[in-house]
C-alpha cells in the first residue's frame, strides 16, 4: 500500500492530449474531460490534458502520477484513419515521429528511456474490456501498436514509471486511442460514444482488477 491514506477514494487518472497537427480539437480530451469528477465504483475520475509535445508529456504525467497518486491511469490518445476504440497493448522504447511535435520537435529513433527495456505491456484487463465494449454495441478492437508518436512516448513512459518507481506498485496502467471526431473527417465516432466507450471500459477494469490478458 503507498503512502496516500486509503480513506480517500481511490482514484482513476484519465488523460488526454491537446490537438495537434493543424487539427482545433482532439476527441481525446473531450472525452476524458467528459468524465471528470464522476464516481465509478467507488473510484473518482481525475482528467487531464497532456502536451502534444515529446519530453514535457511525460513530465506533465509524472507530476500528477506524483499528486494524484492513482489507482488506474488510462492515457487516452486520438487516432485518425481507425474506426475504432483501440485498446493498445504494447508501447515500444522508440520514438519516430512522423510529423512535428506541438513544440516543433520531431525525434528519429530515439528512445523514450535510454537504457531501458524494450517494450512493456499494458496492465489493464484489455481482453476483457474489449468484450464489455463488444457487447454494448461499440465497435472496439486489441491493438498491437500504438505508433511511435507522442501517443506511444507517454503510454510507454507511464508503464516504465508504474515499473520502476515503488510508489506505483499497486497501478494498473495502460492506453487507448480513439477515433476522429466527425468533423475532422472519416473513420470516426461521435462525442457521446467514445465517451460512454471509456465509461465502459473504466467499468469493467475496476470490477476486475485481474491481470492483463495479454
Amino acid at each position: 500500500m503507498n503512502t496516500r491514506s486509503r480513506s480517500l477514494k481511490p482514484r482513476v487518472l484519465l488523460t488526454g492530449f491537446d490537438a495537434f497537427g493543424g487539427a482545433t480539437v482532439n476527441p481525446s480530451w473531450l472525452a476524458v474531460q467528459a468524465l471528470h469528477g464522476r464516481q465509478l465504483l467507488g473510484h473518482t475520475v481525475v482528467a487531464a490534458q497532456l502536451p502534444t509535445v515529446f519530453g514535457t508529456s511525460l513530465q506533465v504525467l509524472s507530476a500528477l502520477l506524483a499528486k494524484h497518486q492513482p489507482a488506474w491511469v488510462v492515457c487516452v490518445g486520438q487516432a485518425g484513419g481507425r474506426n475504432a476504440l483501440s485498446l493498445e497493448r504494447i508501447a515500444i522504447n522508440v520514438d519516430d515521429a512522423p510529423i512535428l511535435d506541438n513544440a516543433g520537435a520531431q525525434p528519429i529513433d530515439a528512445p523514450v528511456v535510454p537504457g531501458a527495456p524494450a517494450a512493456y505491456f499494458s496492465t489493464l484487463p484489455i481482453k476483457a474490456m474489449l468484450a464489455a465494449l463488444q457487447r454494448e454495441g461499440l465497435p472496439a478492437e486489441v491493438s498491437p501498436t500504438a505508433g511511435t508518436f507522442v501517443c506511444n512516448h507517454v503510454f510507454y513512459g507511464l508503464m516504465h514509471a508504474i515499473a520502476t518507481q515503488p510508489e506505483l506498485r499497486h497501478t494498473h496502467g495502460g492506453f487507448v486511442h480513439v477515433p476522429w471526431l466527425p468533423e475532422q473527417g472519416a473513420p470516426n465516432m461521435a462525442l457521446d460514444d467514445v465517451v460512454r466507450g471509456l465509461r465502459v471500459a473504466l467499468r469493467c477494469a475496476l470490477a476486475e482488477p485481474s491481470p492483463a490478458q495479454k
